[in-house]
C-alpha cells in the first residue's frame, strides 16, 4: 500500500510541476514569439503608429515632430512628456535585429542634436550586451523582443491577439494533458519498482502435522546385522534426508567399522556418493562385508563401492551397489 501511495504522490508532484511551466513559463514563451511574428508582419508605418499610440496611452507622451527629413521613413520621432521633457523614439522594425553598441551610440548622439532628454529604442529583435551596457550610457531605454509583446498586445487588431493567445493556450492545454499521462506512467513503474525491490513478507500459516514415525533399522540380533558398539546401536534410527553433519556422521561411522573389520583395511568417502575400500580378501568374502556396515543407514544403501584391487594382486578396480533404487 504505501508503494502506491509513494507512486501516486510522485505522480501528482510531476504532473504540477509540468503543469507550471507549461503554462507560466512555455505558454508565454510561445505567446510572445507568435506574437513577435505578428508584429514583424505589419507594414513599418503601422508598427510606428502602433508604438505612439501604446507611449500615448501608457505615458501620456505627445507626438512632436518627426526626427528624419522630410520624405524620409518615419522610424524615429519625437515625444514629448507631461513635464515637457522630450524623448527620442527610435523604432527597428524586423526580427533579425542584433543591435550592438554601435547603433544605440548613435541614437545617444541624434537624441543629444535634438536636444532631447533621453530615447527609446523599440525592436522585434535583440539589443545585445554591448548594447545594453551602451543605452545605460546615452540614457536610452531599451524595449527589444524580450519586452516589446506585453507593451504592444493590447494594439493589435482583436482577433490577431486572440489567434494568437488562444493558440498558446490551446498548447498548453495539449502538452498538460500529456504531461499527466507521462506522470501517471511514471508513478506507475516507481511503484512496481518498489514492489520488485520490497516483496511484501507473508507469514506462513502454521500447520499442525502428526509426528512422522522415524524409520528403524534391523536391530543388532538379526542376521542381517551383527552385534555392533554401543555408539553404532544409538544410530539405528536415523531420518530419511539427513542433514549434511549427520551424513558426516553416517559416513565416518562406516569408515570407522570397515577399518575394524577383518580382511578389509579402510573405506574412504572420495565423495558424497562413493565408497573407496582398500582389502586383503577377494570379492566374494568383502562384499558381504562392506554392506553390512553400509545398510545400516537407509540414506547410504545405494552409494557407489569402489573396490580397489588387493596388494600384490593383478585385478581392476570394480563399482558395485549394495541395493539399487
Amino acid at each position: 500500500m504505501f508503494s502506491w501511495i509513494l507512486a501516486l504522490l510522485l505522480a501528482v508532484v510531476a504532473w504540477s510541476a509540468a503543469t507550471v511551466y507549461l503554462w507560466w513559463v512555455r505558454r508565454r514563451r510561445d505567446e510572445t514569439r507568435a506574437g513577435l511574428a505578428a508584429l514583424a508582419s505589419l507594414h513599418w508605418r503601422e508598427f510606428s503608429e502602433i508604438i505612439r499610440r501604446a507611449l500615448q496611452d501608457e505615458r501620456s507622451w505627445q507626438v512632436v515632430a518627426q526626427a528624419d527629413e522630410e520624405g524620409a521613413p518615419r522610424s524615429d520621432f519625437l515625444m514629448r512628456g507631461e513635464q515637457g521633457a522630450t524623448w527620442m523614439i527610435s523604432c527597428k522594425h524586423g526580427r533579425a535585429y542584433r543591435i550592438g553598441a554601435a547603433a544605440v551610440n548613435e541614437l545617444g548622439t541624434a537624441l543629444r542634436l535634438a536636444g532631447a532628454q533621453g530615447g527609446v529604442l523599440i525592436t522585434e529583435g535583440i539589443v545585445e550586451r554591448e548594447g545594453l551596457a551602451a543605452a545605460e550610457r546615452q540614457h536610452v531605454e531599451i524595449l527589444d523582443g524580450r519586452r516589446i509583446w506585453p507593451v504592444l498586445k493590447p494594439y493589435l487588431a482583436a482577433e490577431t491577439e486572440n489567434r494568437i493567445v488562444q493558440a498558446a493556450r490551446r498548447r498548453a492545454q495539449r502538452h498538460t494533458g500529456i504531461a499527466a499521462l507521462a506522470s501517471l506512467t511514471l508513478g506507475l513503474l516507481v511503484g512496481l519498482g518498489y514492489l520488485s525491490s520490497h516483496p511484501p513478507t507473508r507469514t506462513a500459516p502454521a500447520i499442525a502435522a502428526a509426528p512422522v514415525a522415524p524409520a528403524t533399522l534391523p536391530s543388532a540380533t538379526t542376521p542381517d546385522a551383527p552385534a555392533s558398539s554401543s555408539s553404532e546401536a544409538a544410530l539405528a534410527v536415523v531420518p530419511v534426508e539427513p542433514d549434511p553433519a549427520t551424513l558426516d556422521r553416517y559416513q565416518a561411522s562406516v569408515s570407522r567399522a570397515l577399518a575394524q573389520t577383518p580382511g578389509i583395511t579402510r573405506g574412504i568417502w572420495l565423495t558424497r556418493l562413493t565408497l573407496a575400500v582398500d582389502r586383503q580378501v577377494d570379492d566374494a568374502t568383502a562384499w558381504p562385508l562392506i554392506c553390512r556396515e553400509v545398510e545400516r543407514y537407509p540414506v547410504l544403501r545405494t552409494v557407489r563401492i569402489q573396490l580397489n584391487p588387493r596388494p600384490g594382486v593383478d585385478e581392476p578396480v570394480r563399482w558395485r551397489q549394495c541395493r539399487t533404487i
